[in-house]
């Protein structure tokens, strides 16, 4: 059956076609006194079938052994009883006491069944993969920068307005009294490609995001925003990126964009009472957060492994180029601790004094070699500050390295290798990276690259081709030439998990000399339920579509050697995709990130809610190291917010072909895929203490 008809089944005919494929099935139902018994007969049927042995054999067995348990769900706290196959009994019998439930559920069950019975849903060809890949297009074709053009000349004019009405204006950015209308409109062309003018200028309200977008917003949404901002919730979007849209809908397909600038019922409702997904993001002063690291007073550094650590500076770097609507740090953005009130996040005079403390927490640490500056956005802050921030982690690099000497081989500190910095402006506003930056980049490339620091990243988060512009494209180039590797991270919404859309996003980012890095699952939690993609799509993405782009040990191995030769870093990408035939590097890794334990796709599907939602056993990433708590937490569970169903049906409201993903269906659990080597730590030329400092386990 088509999955669009089988999408629509009602209860009563979801049960005539249990009854007319899987006749067994239901007759073991039938004959069974309760729940139990229906669990002892599918036992049976199941080590009698050809499949006993089989991936489909054993997911049975999987949810007949967790129906009628309980479960902790790791992310809300709370024991959730499994009842996957009592309400499958219950179905069949014609017994279940809410008549009016969805058909996810048995959906999904139904598949499951059927694989049991040797069907596997096929996965999509090599030639439909490319044609859905090619469908999508990128900012750097002629077509859509003609209607971006059009964009920007419409806006260029809602500025001039926006300027000569404005009581206090910056005054960078104030028209003089002899100034005519044209001299105005040429002055703000000018004022565009300055990064600060877009910052000034940006949308705070929805009744100007819906002038900024030609007044092309339905009414149902301009009151969902109208509800938001009464709410609280802030709205910050620039110009720049305001112009990527296509507001005719007609050009482009920007739904991966959109869906970025635009909150769903389920954010605005939820919104003021989000929680951290992140629980280790939780801090009490003298206590160790959930991943057991203490942790200097306040809310400026991160913490869940053993080498690396987020420094989030009081700067202007705890704000960022827009706001995302599946922002993992919401939680953060409704308490205040992220703004857009610039002139507030200026650094102050205690700043110095605290990011001195900050660095000395860094320095004593017996493990730490990675430090992650973020915020909000890293490349948010001024160049000045920057300096000093990056200047300070140089003197603790150094400091860090004389006390070295003076420790024996096998009781040495581990010294600074890596310093990544997080920013989505290459993507939000590309206009940001100039020569003064690349200047801070590159002379601290050279003094840290002295003592012993090997890595410099610039971590941007690209989500969708349509962002990677022109300006982009300089932007990249100029980040590259300051001798800094750049990679990406792309949270996988359902707008970016359609067919061919990541994949496409990895080809146009590879050829510009962008390493893909990680595809995020959003976080589960209500807020997001209109951008969740379930895990299952990212494992079928992982094994039908990013498999194009693997690299072999061997290939991986060459890269790594050609990367750390430096040096036109997107001339020896685009060179080695070319000799080895690879249309992309898949050298990113699908993940959940998981509260308090790490990333991980390695799980297993244990059961299904009575919404449809699967129920995953998480196991943690065994390829890196983590904080000793994960050996006490036990079995790790996470309930999706979204059933496969309700997914497919999303897609089809964006006019997707729900035939393309019909092998979904196949995929309950997953394994972890192994970090490009690029990724690992470099090995110290002499022996780190295994002693772990800065933690402490209850």
């Amino acid at each position: 059956m088509k999955q669009k008809k089988m999408l629509s089944l009602t209860l009563y005919q979801l049960g005539q076609l249990y009854r007319q494929d899987l006749p067994e099935l239901v007759a073991a139902a039938e004959a069974s006194r309760d729940a139990a018994d229906f669990r002892a007969r599918l036992g049976e049927f199941v080590s009698r079938g050809a499949s006993a042995q089989s991936d489909a054999g054993e997911q049975i067995r999987l949810l007949i052994d967790y129906d009628g348990q309980q479960v902790g769900e790791l992310s809300t706290g709370q024991q959730m009883p499994v009842q996957t196959l009592t309400l499958l009994w219950r179905f069949l019998t014609g017994t279940l006491e809410n008549v009016e439930m969805r058909t996810d559920l048995f959906i999904d069950l139904f598949y499951l069944f059927k694989r049991l019975g040797g069907l596997e849903l096929p996965p999509l060809s090599m030639p439909r993969v490319r044609s859905r890949t090619e469908r999508w297009p990128t900012g750097l074709d002629s077509e859509v920068a003609e209607i971006r053009a059009e964009n920007r000349e419409r806006m260029l004019h809602l500025l001039v307005q926006k300027i000569e009405n404005r009581k206090s204006t910056p005054s960078r950015f104030r028209f003089t009294g002899e100034m005519t209308y044209e001299d105005k409109y040429r002055q703000v062309g000018i004022w565009w490609n300055d990064f600060r003018f877009h910052l000034a200028m940006a949308v705070k309200s929805p009744s100007e995001l819906n002038r900024f977008l030609g007044n092309s917003l339905s009414a149902e949404t301009m009151y969902l925003l109208s509800k938001a901002r009464k709410k609280g919730m802030p709205f910050f979007a620039t110009p720049y990126y305001l112009s990527l849209l296509d507001t005719g809908g007609n050009g482009y397909d920007d739904e991966a964009i959109r869906s970025y600038i635009l909150y769903s019922p389920q954010l605005v409702e939820t919104y003021g009472n989000i929680r951290a997904w992140e629980k280790e993001d939780i801090v009490e002063a003298g206590k160790p957060n959930a991943a057991g690291w203490l942790l200097p007073d306040g809310h400026n550094i991160h913490r869940r492994y053993p080498e690396v650590a987020i420094l989030i500076p009081d700067t202007m770097g705890r704000a960022c180029g827009g706001l995302c609507a599946s922002c993992q740090r919401m939680y953060d953005f409704q308490s205040e601790r992220l703004n857009f009130e610039f002139e507030s996040l200026r650094p102050k005079e205690s700043w110095d004094h605290k990011l001195r403390r900050l660095m000395t927490y860094f320095e004593e640490d017996t493990q730490l070699r990675d430090i992650l500056i973020t915020g909000g956005d890293a490349l948010m802050s001024q160049n000045k500050t920057l300096r000093n921030i990056l200047e300070a982690v140089y003197r603790m690099a150094c400091r860090k390295r004389r006390a070295n000497q003076m420790r024996p081989d096998g009781e040495r500190y581990a010294e600074l290798q890596r310093v990544r910095l997080g920013s989505r402006l290459p993507a939000y506003l590309p206009m940001r990276i100039d020569d003064e930056l690349v200047g801070v980049l590159r002379e601290f490339r050279e003094k840290a690259s002295a003592v012993g620091v090997r890595q410099f990243v610039i971590q941007t988060h690209f989500q969708s081709p349509l962002e990677v512009t022109p300006e982009a494209q300089e932007a990249i180039r100029k980040i590259l030439s300051a001798g800094w590797i750049i990679t990406n991270q792309l949270v996988y919404t359902v707008a970016a998990s359609r067919r061919g859309h990541t994949t496409r996003l990895r080809q146009v980012l590879n050829s510009l000399g962008v390493l893909c890095y990680y595809t995020f699952s959003v976080k589960g939690f209500s807020e997001n339920y209109a951008v969740f993609t379930p895990n299952s799509r990212s494992l079928q993405e992982q094994q039908e579509e990013k498999i194009y782009g693997r690299l072999t040990a061997e290939q991986a191995a060459e890269l790594d050697a050609e990367l750390d030769k430096g040096g036109d870093t997107a001339g020896r990408i685009r060179r080695f995709m070319r000799r080895h035939r690879l249309p992309f590097l898949a050298t990113d890794r699908s993940v959940l990130n998981l509260p308090a334990i790490g990333k991980s796709m390695s799980f297993r599907l244990v059961g299904i809610t009575e919404e449809g939602k699967r129920i995953l056993r998480f196991d943690h990433d065994r390829t890196r190291r983590h904080s000793p708590i994960i050996d006490r937490m036990g079995e790790i569970y996470i309930v999706e917010n979204k059933s496969l169903a309700a997914y497919l049906r999303q897609l089809g409201k964006m006019g997707e072909d729900a035939e393309d993903y019909a092998s979904i269906w196949n995929y309950t659990h997953g394994q972890t895929e192994p970090r490009f080597s690029l990724y690992e730590y470099p090995d110290f030329p002499f022996g780190v203490t295994p002693r772990v400092s800065n933690l402490e386990l209850e």
